[in-house]
């Protein structure tokens, strides 16, 4: 009798082992297919996030070199304006533009003195 039982126990154990070794190649499976799917959304969130950078990056440059050309036009405008008024300047009154020079030029020349 003693012997069915140690049987019938041995039995009972073999199967309970046998449904947690299923049990533990389930969640191993799961477990697998949980990371796998963690990782391929995280590469695609690595990806967009990196486009979206790099696009904004692209616009930022695209901004600051349309800022800095504007820039130059504005500076090239006021220079030539400049010229023009200093030319008319010349033109108009060429005594006083003399004397100015020369007081501008004594001006300099003292302040080097020193």
């Amino acid at each position: 009798m003693r012997n069915m039982t140690d049987k019938a126990n041995y039995e009972r154990l073999e199967k309970d082992v046998a449904a947690v070794k299923n049990d533990i190649s389930a969640l191993t499976d799961q477990i697998t297919d949980a990371l796998n799917s963690f990782a391929g959304t995280a590469g695609k969130q690595a990806r967009h996030g990196y486009k979206q950078v790099r696009a904004n990056v692209d616009a930022a440059v695209d901004d600051m070199s349309e800022r800095g050309s504007a820039m130059m036009g504005a500076a090239q405008d006021a220079a030539t304006s400049i010229e023009e008024t200093l030319e008319e300047a010349i033109t108009q009154r060429p005594l006083a533009t003399v004397g100015l020079a020369l007081g501008i030029g004594f001006l300099i020349g003292v302040t080097w003195r020193r």
